[in-house]
């Protein structure tokens, strides 16, 4: 297992149900609560930048009126006066949504997406705006990782990642279209949990892929991180991803008993010749400590060819997003993105279209699948935080989950060179998030009993 936090990271200890329960009792009130917190990012960000925007009064402002509401006996929401951090590609009225580029420096939108309205329905305090690398892609931000400020937090919810790690919210909001939740977790030694696709709405986030965008969010617990689930997780007829059904109960299935023990597979995958040896030594540890309950499977031929479909789709659909919001032809844009729209431009629209159909194959395929499992064991990325300036590290271990919309939970297991944190992720079935959960639970009861 790895280290709590970092050696100098600021943390009470206490969880957000452990904080909502002193609420209920009167123990402490969401101004204070707040104020804590903000005086841990004003002591801390110079360090490590992980926020865009901070808003003092704005915060307080937010828990003067959660805690009147409260002493009022008026209803409360499920995070009633609990502070957050929202990934700088989300929309907020109160606050700018700047993108992570210069190109939209000061950008105010005139309305909350759609996790802005469930936060504040749920009673959330929304402390400001966290980084994100440029446009959610691949162009570094200048957040640093906590435990150690020579390495990167990746990307692309990088200040979401960094701002939980370092102990100045509880929880942050994310987005994933590739790796952007689940690996900033794992180098940052939190957990990152992406719902199934569907499960939030995307409504008034920065559109980078129709059929990729998924949102996602880091916590210091699991029990936290299915709370703000549970919380954002609604029907919204404005994202035509978004089913009209009910959704899984994250809280619910966390505490619920396993029926009976659960069955894991362990995939051979095809890009595993990119994970560094301690991740290797510490996944076959993994492996023989999960004993009877994990069935170590080849990855089927067709992996490698869901990883080259991910590639056409995002390329595709990115390209046009980036067309779209016109920065390709001002002077601010990132080499980065310059040099990936060579590569985006010349896809094909039947490449395109064979990708989707490959998508759709691979979302029936994993149907079948988890009959037989519970969920997949696997790294949340290949290796520990790469240094600083040397980019925002490889995708690889989500590449496949994120094309199926599958939820995924890092969780932070395994410790590499320089005492860095390595995520080990799992993989559920669609829309079975609470089962996910459920089984996260047993396995982690499971390793601690060992």
């Amino acid at each position: 297992m790895t280290a709590n936090q970092p050696d100098d990271a600021n943390r009470s200890g206490l969880s957000v149900c452990q904080y909502l329960e002193l609420m209920d009792q009167g123990t402490i009130d969401s101004k204070s609560l707040v104020q804590s917190y903000l005086k841990i990012i004003d002591e801390s960000d110079d360090r490590i930048k992980a926020w865009a925007t901070v808003d003092h009064d704005f915060a307080l402002d937010q828990a003067k009126n959660r805690d009147s509401l409260r002493k009022r006996g008026m209803p409360t929401g499920s995070l009633h006066g609990i502070p957050i951090g929202v990934k700088d590609i989300i929309d907020t009225s109160d606050l700018p949504t700047q993108l992570g580029s210069e190109f939209f420096e000061g950008r105010q939108p005139q309305n909350d997406a759609a996790v802005i309205e469930r936060l504040k329905e749920a009673g959330a305090v929304i402390m400001g705006k966290t980084r994100t690398t440029e446009l959610a892609y691949m162009h570094p931000s200048v957040t640093r990782n906590p435990w150690n400020t020579d390495y990167s937090p990746g990307g692309s919810s990088s200040g979401s990642a960094a701002a939980v790690a370092m102990g100045q919210v509880p929880l942050a909001l994310g987005s994933q279209t590739h790796g952007s939740v689940i690996r900033p977790a794992s180098y940052c030694g939190v957990y990152g949990f992406k719902p199934s696709r569907g499960m939030i709405s995307r409504r008034g986030v920065l559109q980078t892929s129709y059929h990729l965008d998924q949102m996602g969010a880091c916590a210091t617990s699991l029990e936290d991180i299915a709370l703000l689930t549970d919380s954002l997780a609604s029907y919204d007829a404005s994202d035509p991803m978004c089913p009209l059904r009910p959704r899984p109960d994250c809280r619910k299935g966390l505490k619920s008993e396993v029926p009976i023990e659960p069955s894991l597979a362990w995939f051979d995958l095809p890009y595993a010749s990119r994970y560094s040896k301690e991740l290797v030594e510490g996944c076959e540890e993994l492996i023989i400590e999960t004993g009877a309950h994990i069935e170590r499977i080849e990855a089927p031929l067709s992996f490698s060819g869901l990883i080259e479909s991910h590639r056409i789709i995002y390329g595709y659909e990115l390209y046009r997003s980036l067309l779209d919001l016109g920065i390709l032809e001002s002077s601010v844009a990132s080499d980065t993105i310059r040099e990936s729209t060579k590569l985006m431009g010349p896809i094909t629209e039947n490449q395109y279209h064979d990708a989707l159909e490959a998508m759709h194959a691979a979302e029936d395929w994993f149907v079948r699948f988890f009959h037989d499992y519970d969920a997949v064991l696997t790294p949340s990325a290949p290796d520990i935080a790469p240094r600083f300036g040397e980019g925002t590290g490889d995708p690889c271990c989500s590449t496949i989950w994120t094309l199926a919309g599958l939820p995924c939970l890092s969780m932070p297991l395994l410790v590499g060179r320089d005492d860095m944190p390595i995520g080990i992720q799992l993989v559920g079935a669609r829309e079975q998030d609470d089962r996910l959960f459920r089984t996260a639970r047993w396995l982690l009861e499971y390793l601690w009993d060992k």
